[in-house]
């Protein structure tokens, strides 16, 4: 059965993996351990689709050290990714962040719940708008 949550976020770490090698080709990495590290990012890559639960653990490991071992590119991990793997991912996020991911989480839920369809990027659109914003 297809996932588009999961599939969405597999989209990111596509995403997110394509940048770590750009980084590597710009030579601006030392590469022996950087190669290691690309390599174990297709690891969750491949395991996350087979395994969901068991990965959450390694994407979590591997979303900080992006921070930690790419500082420069902090600002381009997708804020979806935190979300997803959670635990110490979650310490990258600010308050109002968490908030607004716990109402998206909380709508998902609801629609699988009532067997409706569920756009995240969609939602996550609508609930960023202002509060006074036009609604339609």
């Amino acid at each position: 059965m297809a996932n588009p949550y999961l599939d969405h976020h597999l989209a990111l770490l596509a995403h997110l993996r394509g940048i770590l090698v750009a980084l590597g080709e710009a030579e601006q990495v030392p590469e022996e351990n950087h190669a290691l590290f690309v390599e174990r990012f297709d690891d969750l890559m491949s395991e996350l689709p087979r395994d969901p639960e068991r990965s959450l653990y390694l994407g979590q490991d591997l979303i900080s050290q992006v921070f930690h071992r790419y500082p420069q590119i902090a600002h381009l991990i997708p804020r979806d990714l935190l979300w997803f793997f959670g635990g110490d991912c979650l310490h990258f996020m600010p308050d109002e962040e968490i908030e607004l991911f716990q109402r998206l989480d909380e709508r998902r839920y609801e629609a699988e719940q009532n067997g409706e369809p569920f756009d995240w990027n969609q939602e996550k659109q609508l609930l960023a708008m202002p509060e006074d914003g036009s609604k339609h």
